[in-house]
């Protein structure tokens, strides 16, 4: 009963969220620096150089998540973590052989990518181990500021904690729902296929009981 995402993203966000990282520059700063030494052939250094220069807008295009790119401090951590030590690794040998280093780089590219990927996802899954509606602190993959993440689970105990569960939920819908809602997106945690009952042409005539329903069902 989870509210499961699937992929497809919005190419307009400009970073990418390893970028948010306190050491990112830095590191990356150096990486560039030293690309030069790192192959025996010439034509891997621009190859090299390219895909660091890119590294951040290159994240943002394979996320391809239909959830805003919004992740947990403690996950942003982990993933620098495990880049930085696989980026640090690689610089510490000395010439490589052609194709070599940038093949290298790319490897590190794609699993950072399935590792933001992950991290970002598992959060939102991590959501239904509550009650209701839940919230939790991130950083916006898109600009680098604080953020959070709504969400609704499913974990209740009993029937009376549900139908509160699906009361806040109504509350929360409604009061989204009479902003401005011609310059607001749809709240984050709705955002899953085949949740049509939730949509916002329906949200006016939203009550508890179809509420229910809606989310029982799927």
């Amino acid at each position: 009963m989870a509210l499961l995402v699937w992929l497809g993203l919005t190419a307009a966000l400009a970073h990418g969220c390893l970028h948010c990282h306190s050491n990112f520059t830095e590191k990356f700063s150096f990486y560039r620096h030293h690309v030069n030494l790192k192959s025996w052939w010439v034509g891997d250094i621009p190859v090299s150089g390219e895909l660091l220069s890119d590294w951040s807008q290159d994240t943002m295009k394979e996320l391809h998540l239909a959830i805003p790119a919004e992740i947990t401090r403690e996950k942003l951590e982990q993933v620098a973590k495990v880049v930085y030590q696989r980026m640090d690794l690689l610089y510490r040998g000395k010439m490589y052989f052609p194709g070599y280093f940038p093949s290298e780089l790319r490897a590190i590219f794609r699993d950072q990518v399935h590792l933001i990927q992950n991290a970002i996802i598992e959060s939102r899954i991590d959501c239904q181990r509550h009650c209701g509606i839940f919230q939790y602190e991130t950083i916006s993959c898109s600009n680098c500021t604080d953020s959070h993440v709504v969400c609704f689970g499913y974990n209740c105990e009993s029937s009376v904690q549900w139908e509160t569960a699906v009361q806040g939920l109504l509350h929360y819908i409604n009061k989204w729902h009479k902003e401005d809602i011609k310059t607001r997106n749809t709240p984050a945690f709705l955002i899953s296929p085949g949740f049509t009952c939730l949509e916002p042409p329906l949200l006016a005539n939203l009550t508890l009981e179809n509420a229910s329903e809606c989310l029982t069902q799927h």
